[in-house]
């Protein structure tokens, strides 16, 4: 009799357990997605690592965003020329991709409150005190790579040493590292990958003194989402996870 007793207990609670799982299924499958566009091919903002994830700032950001709506997030690879397109073909509900904030580009999508500003920034040795920002940059020498933003910048400066111009932003850095310029202006995102790459020899010095804003392009059909993704931003900020993602990416 005990043992007929047993069975029944055993089966009566692996019951119990198929259900809770079938529930729990059910709700995940239930849980609303969030399809994501982007081309992951810009580190440190998007890109693909050594194990096939997509990883990078704005990878942790959505997904971050996704955990404060509530939703399961889906990344879709796609050329960043085909983003925008895209979006306005249905295959995903919102693009994160580095994408700055333009005039045209607000013709077709609505943007969310911008996330980051890509501006211009100063690179300088690693053991450099005596540059903390632009003011402090009167008699030195300051390389940028042509055709740059960063160029256009600093050919605007005055009391410059000298203003060295190089095809190429390693080769802008490289002056600075040898140590035949004292600093390199540049974008943050490239000042930032470049960093990555090369530990320990470079420091970016005060903010970002240009504006190039980020911003999460959603469908003008969809303000729902648009301000959702905006409270979740603002969430995320308050909470303290911006700040944190950023020093992780960014500011190393």
């Amino acid at each position: 009799m005990r043992k007929w007793y047993g069975v029944s207990l055993f089966i009566a609670t692996l019951s119990i357990f198929i259900a809770i799982a079938l529930v729990g299924s059910t709700q995940a499958a239930d849980r609303p997605v969030l399809r994501v566009g982007t081309d992951a091919t810009f580190p440190p903002f998007e890109f693909v690592n050594e194990k096939g994830q997509y990883v990078g700032f704005d990878m942790d950001l959505i997904r971050l965003i996704g955990a404060e709506l509530g939703m399961d997030v889906r990344i879709v690879n796609t050329s960043f020329d085909g983003l925008i397109p895209g979006l306005m073909a249905n295959q995903f509900d919102c693009i994160i991709a580095g994408m700055t904030v333009t005039d045209e580009r607000a013709k077709s999508v609505a943007f969310s409150t911008p996330y980051f500003n890509a501006g211009q920034v100063i690179v300088v040795r690693t053991n450099d005190q005596s540059i903390h920002g632009v003011g402090d940059l009167k008699g030195k020498v300051v390389t940028t790579q042509i055709g740059t933003t960063g160029q256009l910048v600093v050919d605007k400066m005055t009391g410059l040493k000298e203003h060295r111009v190089f095809n190429t932003v390693p080769e802008a850095v490289q002056e600075v590292l040898q140590g035949r310029a004292d600093a390199a202006v540049i974008d943050l995102p490239v000042a930032a990958d470049f960093l990555r790459s090369q530990p320990g020899k470079f420091k970016i010095v005060g903010k970002p003194f240009t504006n190039e804003v980020y911003a999460i392009a959603v469908r003008k059909d969809n303000p729902a989402l648009l301000a959702k993704i905006n409270q979740a931003l603002k969430q995320i900020e308050a909470s303290g996870k911006f700040d944190a993602l950023y020093k992780e990416w960014i500011m190393q």
